[in-house]
């Protein structure tokens, strides 16, 4: 059973930033590739990062490329995102997910297998 544990989310002024934490077991967080993805009211789910285990390649979506970082806490079995230049357009629920393979490509990334409860982000202009 794959548990993921979110947290970081908030309301935030637009150009600022936020640090969405994900945290998972040992196993989860070695074995699978890892991303996030978010969903605002009415409108279809978005793949943003995806990174292999073991802090391999990482991937954007290129709404968020050059603005969100994806990254990972070997110690602390913790993926986190880190979201900069933040816009009123990035308001959704965000959640940490795994697709369960061990070496990913962007594409794989777009169906994911599970993801956590999601941390809601909210930008105002």
């Amino acid at each position: 059973q794959v548990q993921l544990v979110e947290s970081g989310g908030g309301s935030v002024q637009a150009g600022g930033s936020l640090r969405l934490s994900c945290a998972a077991s040992r196993y989860t967080y070695t074995s699978y590739c890892m991303g996030w993805f978010r969903q605002a009211p009415g409108k279809e789910r978005e793949g943003l990062a995806g990174i292999n285990p073991g802090g391999g390649s990482t991937f954007y979506a290129d709404s968020v490329k050059g603005r969100f970082t994806i990254s990972q806490d070997n110690a602390k079995n913790t993926l986190y995102l880190q979201m900069n230049s933040l816009k009123p357009e990035d308001t959704a629920m965000y959640y940490c997910a795994v697709v369960t393979l061990r070496t990913c490509t962007w594409s794989s990334f777009s169906n994911f297998d599970y993801w956590g409860q999601g941390t809601q982000v909210t930008v105002s202009s």
